[in-house]
Formats: structure tokens, C-alpha cells, sequence
């Protein structure tokens, strides 16, 4: 939802939706750089980053986003297109991040500038992108999730009786890739301007600090990395579709009660792929078919895209008999009655990591049971149930977690809280779980627990929803539902010093009771946007009450509270306000004291 405001904003929307369904018609692009370049989109992909958390971590540079900041409008344009003109990205700063496993995962943080320009170039490149790329890849793409894939390979194994999965892991993708194959798979998807190849070559190349100039791989990190990293593997998606999913078939047969059903394909290797960025499986109906899938698979990414698998890690797994892991979930094909289904559960690796950071924030609460300790903890807990709930078994994995941290919560939080049933729990707390479960109350804040969480079904993704059609627009404001509880665990982890245990409890039990909305534009919020706005102000005698406290966009909060009158004039053009809502944010203005606006 933010991301189609920000589109509005700066009038980007006609733009992306005409270069996807030129895309769509198998067309070519050769003068993409003029719209990379200009001032809408450079100031698009300002605001995109200014909202995103990495925007605080410096590059080699030691430049933030609030660097950024201090530049105006034009000045930021004017930079932006005068380092484009002989692009040389500056040197890129590398990070060590630790993997489940024990090993570490190499990033490649960019500068805030080349950051910007990346942003830049991935907002133009999207859209075409888009077009092209298979039905059933997940990962980094817009509106699709880990949940998404998930439901897929359900859906085959519950509805197709899919039982066989061959496990593919590419021997480090992201640091393997080959550029000039790279170069010719843009060409190929009709990105043919050579300006913008010349500076995404570049990019590939941009010399990480303390290694040197790489030859080879897209540096993670890089916020074109994960586009480019769908487009390399796309080639393989699309090979494997045409191999079965997209063959064209031959004959009709009818099936034994005499419906006439699809045409049959016969002497094909039956298959479907569900992937999420480098992470693939292969759905096969027998062994011997996931076996020829297995080796040709191997040999189309060797020969055709010279990437290497890892052969210790891939392999061939009947769901009947062993369990194979996914994004952090186990799978296995379980008897049902007179058919097999999906039984979903989460990795033992994964359920070890999670207990010791439960022990880590139970600790930290032990040490300091203040109330942003405690919020913490609940954002935790609200986390890991909203990402894993969609697990058929979530329920015992989670009582289990829970029993084995029973004795260690109890014994270390004892001497600073209260145990017990929550007596008047904030709403938050009663919309996502019971208060029958005992748990225990730190300043004022009631912790979330951890065996009480209940399966959501996952849901597949419907095609119908798009960023880049009016069509698929219209369904997403229409149809679908702001995640809330996602958001709420990210508000949770807010440090705001000065404020109340009153404030900050209100402020979450606003949040949910507004759904995620902004109460005066009625736009769906993400965490970063939420501003808390004091209906009476403190110094007008306003306090932290929760009938006091309303949810807001940020820039609509600063609105309000705003004195000079061409700035807002231009704002509420910008923002596209409605009369109603310029109704409301008046009402907001004169509590406070401040003059009405037009």
C-alpha cells in the first residue's frame, strides 16, 4: 500500500504500469536511462530508501541517509544525474553475517549514493522484469512471500499427490554468477539500452573494500542484487515449466467416470518448481522421474547458467518417508484416510535458534524488566508465531517450545513479575491470544506466550493482484487485509524514551483497533509510517490516555502540526487529500490551536 502512495507521489504510476505491458507483449527498451534519470524517480527512490531500516547503516563512505537529508530536492536530483553521467560506483563495504550452520554469509553493503542510484535503476527494471518471470517464484518479488510458496507446494502434494522432491542447492548462487551471461539475460528480456547496461555492469563490479574487483556474483546487500539474482534463475524456471507445465499437449482421454480432462502428456518428466530466490525444489510424481529431474537439472545449471550444485546438500526425498525442509519448515506427505497430505512443521535447527533467543530476551528482562524489555519479548513471540503459523502442526511445535522454556521463564522472571491469568489485558493481547494461559506481567505489560499460537491456512497467491495493472491495483485496495499483527511486532520493538508504560501500551491498542489505519486518510500503515499523535496536546493538558491517542500517517501527523502555509498548500496537492480529509485534519488543527487550511 506504501508503495503505490509513493508511486502517486511522485506521478511514477502510469510510468511502471506502461513498461510492464509493453513487457508483456514481448517488446524492447532502448531508451530506459531518460526515465531512470529523472527527477520523479530519483526522488521515488529517495523516499523508498529514507523508509527502509537499512537506510541508517553506513557504506565505506561513512554516509547515512540523514546525510542525504540535508540535501535539497534539486541539489539530490542534480547529484544523482551528474554521477550517472561517467558512473563509477564507490567502493563497496563488505560485512560478515552468520548463518544458521555456523558459517557466515558475505554482504556487500553499498554507499547511501549508489544505494539511491541502485534504487533507481531496480524501480524501472521491475516491471519488465516482471512480466517476464515464472508464476511460482517467490522470493524478493512484490506481494509474494515465504507463505506463498509454502501454500504452493502444499497444494501439490495435498492436491496433486505429488510425493517425491528433488532438492537442489546451488553452490554459492549469489557469489558465482556470471556477469556477461548476466548482461545477456537483461538484453534478452528486452532491457536493450546499452547506458543502462554499461552502469549495471559496473555495479556488478564495484570494488569491495579489503577483496578487490570481483569477476564473478551480485554482491548481497546491493538492493538490485535480489532482482537480478530472480532474473539469472528465471532462465531455469522457465526451462522447467516448458519441459511439462507449459508443454504443448497432444491427445484428449477421458478419465474412468468419463470426464473429459486435459490432454495428456505422456512420455514427458512430469514436474512442477516452487522456488524462493536460490532456494528451489522440484515436485515429482515417482522416483524415477525425480531422478531424471535431479540430473538434468544439474546439467541445464552447469552447461547453461555455470553454476555448481552442492551434491552433500542435494537430494532426492520421498515425502512419505522422510521429512525435507523449506524457509525454515519440515515437510512430509503424512496417510489420511485414503490419501496423503501435507504435514508442515518447524526445522529442528530452526526450533534450537529460537529457543535461545527466547532464553536471550528472557534474560534481558531479568537483568532490566522495564517495559521496553517486555515489548520486546512480545515482538519477538508475535514474530516468530506470524511467520510460522502457517505450519499444520504449529501447535505442538510451539506447546513443546514452551514446555522446555516453562522451568527457565519461570525461575528467572519470578522475582520481577507477577504470575498468573492477565487480568485486563490490553486489546492487542485478547485479539491474538487467551487470556484461560497463564504468563506473567512486567511493568505493566503482559508477556505474549509462546505455546499458545493456532494454524492459519496457507493461502496461494492470486495472480490476479498486481502492482503493475489498474486491474490487479484495484484488487489489492479492495481485497487485501493489512497483516497486523506483523506491523504491531515491529512497533513493539520502537524505543521512544520519555514516553509512558501508559503511552506506549495505548499506542499498540490503538494501532490494533484501527487495523493498521491512518485515522484521518484511512491509508493501510506500515510500522515505519505510524506516527502517534496526541488528539489534546501534553502542554494543552492532553494525557496518555488511550482515548487520547490517535494513529497517523507520519507525514500527515507533521501536517497537522505545521505553521507554514505554502508548504502545506503544496503537501495536501502532493498527498492528493481529499475535502473530507482536509475536514478532519482542520478539526486536528484547531485542538491544537492552529489556523484551518484549504
Amino acid at each position: 500500500m506504501s508503495t503505490l502512495r509513493y508511486w502517486d507521489y511522485y506521478n511514477m504510476t502510469e510510468t511502471f504500469t506502461d513498461l510492464y505491458e509493453k513487457a508483456s507483449t514481448k517488446a524492447t527498451f532502448s531508451r530506459l536511462y531518460d526515465i531512470i534519470v529523472s527527477r520523479e524517480n530519483i526522488l521515488l527512490a529517495f523516499r523508498t530508501i529514507k523508509s527502509n531500516k537499512g537506510s541508517k547503516t553506513p557504506g565505506t563512505d561513512g554516509k547515512t541517509i540523514n546525510d542525504i537529508k540535508e540535501l535539497s530536492e534539486n541539489e539530490l536530483v542534480k547529484t544523482i544525474q551528474t554521477k550517472l553521467e561517467n558512473y563509477q560506483p564507490k567502493k563497496v563495504r563488505r560485512k560478515w553475517i552468520e548463518k544458521e550452520n555456523g558459517q557466515f554469509r558475505p554482504l556487500g553493503i553499498p554507499c547511501m549514493i549508489d544505494r539511491i542510484i541502485q534504487q533507481c535503476f531496480k524501480q524501472v527494471l521491475e516491471p519488465i522484469a516482471e512480466a517476464h518471470f515464472y508464476n511460482h517464484s517467490y522470493g524478493f518479488r512484490p506481494l509474494r512471500s515465504a507463505h506463498h510458496a509454502m501454500a504452493r507446494i502444499q497444494s501439490l502434494i495435498n492436491h496433486a499427490q505429488l510425493h517425491y522432491v528433488v532438492d537442489i542447492d546451488i553452490k554459492g548462487f549469489f557469489d558465482n554468477v556470471n556477469h556477461t551471461l548476466l548482461i545477456k539475460q537483461l538484453w534478452n528480456l528486452g532491457i536493450q539500452d546499452r547506458k543502462v547496461l554499461t552502469c549495471i555492469s559496473k555495479m556488478l563490479k564495484a570494488e569491495i573494500d579489503t577483496e578487490g574487483v570481483p569477476s564473478k556474483g551480485v554482491p548481497q546487500g546491493g538492493l538490485l542484487s535480489t532482482l537480478l539474482s530472480n532474473i539469472v534463475l528465471n532462465d531455469l524456471d522457465q526451462w522447467v515449466a516448458d519441459q511439462w507445465e507449459y508443454f504443448p499437449l497432444s491427445k484428449n482421454f477421458k478419465s474412468r467416470v468419463g470426464e473429459t480432462l486435459a490432454k495428456k502428456r505422456t512420455s514427458l518428466k512430469e514436474g512442477y518448481l516452487v522456488r524462493y530466490a536460490d532456494d528451489f525444489k522440484i515436485l515429482c510424481r515417482d522416483g524415477k522421474i525425480a531422478q531424471k529431474w535431479y540430473h538434468a537439472v544439474r546439467r541445464y545449471l552447469k552447461e547453461r547458467l555455470r553454476l555448481d550444485i552442492s551434491p552433500e546438500k542435494s537430494q532426492i526425498v520421498n515425502l512419505r518417508k522422510r521429512e525435507s525442509e523449506f524457509l525454515g519448515f519440515t515437510i512430509k506427505a503424512n496417510a489420511k484416510r485414503n490419501k496423503r497430505v501435507a504435514h508442515t512443521g518447524i526445522k529442528k535447527k530452526k526450533q534450537k535458534t529460537l529457543k535461545e533467543q527466547a532464553k536471550l530476551h528472557i534474560l534481558r528482562i531479568k537483568k532490566s524488566p522495564t517495559t521496553q524489555n517486555a515489548l520486546c519479548f512480545n515482538s519477538f513471540v508475535l514474530g516468530i508465531h506470524n511467520y510460522f503459523n502457517r505450519a499444520t502442526h504449529v501447535n505442538l511445535e510451539f506447546s513443546r517450545l514452551a514446555y522446555e522454556l516453562k522451568a527457565f521463564l519461570y525461575n528467572r522472571l519470578r522475582p520481577v513479575g507477577k504470575y498468573g491469568h492477565p487480568i485486563n489485558p490490553n486489546s492487542t493481547y485478547k485479539k491474538f491470544y487467551s487470556t484461560k494461559v497463564k504468563t506473567f506481567e512486567i511493568a505493566g505489560v503482559h508477556l505474549f506466550p509462546i505455546g499458545d499460537v493456532r494454524t492459519v491456512n496457507a493461502m496461494n497467491f492470486s495472480r490476479k493482484l498486481s502492482l503493475y495493472t489498474e486491474e490487479g491495483r484495484k484488487r489489492i485496495y479492495d481485497k487485501l487485509k493489512p497483516n497486523v499483527s506483523l506491523e504491531i511486532g515491529t512497533l513493539m520493538k520502537a524505543n521512544l524514551p520519555g514516553r509512558t508504560v501508559e503511552y506506549m501500551d495505548n499506542r499498540i491498542s490503538r494501532f490494533s483497533m484501527k487495523m493498521g489505519k491512518c485515522e484521518i486518510t484511512g491509508w493501510t500503515l506500515t510500522a515505519e509510517e505510524v506516527h502517534c499523535h496526541h488528539y489534546t496536546p501534553i502542554y494543552l493538558g492532553g494525557t496518555d490516555k488511550f482515548n487520547n491517542l490517535r494513529i497517523l500517517h507520519k507525514d500527515i501527523h507533521r501536517l497537522i502540526h505545521r505553521k507554514n502555509t505554502e508548504i502545506i498548500s503544496s503537501e495536501i496537492q502532493k498527498f492528493d487529500l481529499t475535502a473530507s480529509m482536509i475536514k478532519k485534519l482542520n478539526q486536528y488543527r484547531m485542538v491544537c490551536g492552529l489556523e484551518t487550511v484549504e
